[in-house]
């Protein structure tokens, strides 16, 4: 008898390159149309477009630390996605409980990387703020590095193991 083959959730990685192209147009526009550390109200009060940049990771850790963190944030996120597409190649294709989340920080992952390799930092473009409170500039690939964490947190905080199904 011959084993077949195990539908895995690799073709879940689709997402991953839908959210890396989505985050390059817009940085791209980003970078071709907006000013620099300009607001530009979308909303209001509330949301502004405001070109910035990130050497650092999130909260702009580490961004003064003199360039070496832009190979250490890369080779970091390379290492994750590698992981993680380990384990998508691993999950049924039907688990999207897992493999959305999964992919979704892959394609964060990487569309922030391809920044670092070719500005030496991040494009951050979407800010939210209420009053007089900022929160920190951000992309559409910090926006699926945080849904997919969110993700992989809420279901492996609220999933039953296998072995309890």
């Amino acid at each position: 008898m011959t084993d077949t083959p195990r539908k895995n959730a690799l073709p879940w990685l689709i997402v991953s390159i839908v959210v890396i192209v989505l985050d390059q147009l817009s940085k791209a526009w980003v970078l071709n149309s907006l000013p620099e550390y300009t607001a530009v109200p979308v909303i209001d009060g509330f949301w502004n477009w405001y070109r910035s940049y990130n050497t650092g990771a999130a909260f702009s850790f580490l961004s003064d630390a003199g360039g070496w963190q832009k190979y250490f944030f890369a080779i970091l996120a390379i290492g994750i996605s590698g992981l993680l597409g380990y384990w998508l190649s691993r999950a049924a294709r039907s688990d999207w409980k897992t493999a959305l989340p999964y992919a979704l920080v892959i394609g964060g992952a990487i569309g922030n990387v391809i920044d670092r390799m070719l500005h030496g930092h991040v494009v951050d473009f979407i800010q939210w703020y209420w009053r007089d409170y900022h929160w920190p500039s951000f992309n559409i690939a910090d926006s699926a590095i945080v849904a997919g964490a969110i993700g992989i947190a809420v279901y492996g905080l609220f999933s039953k193991p296998e072995s309890e199904k």
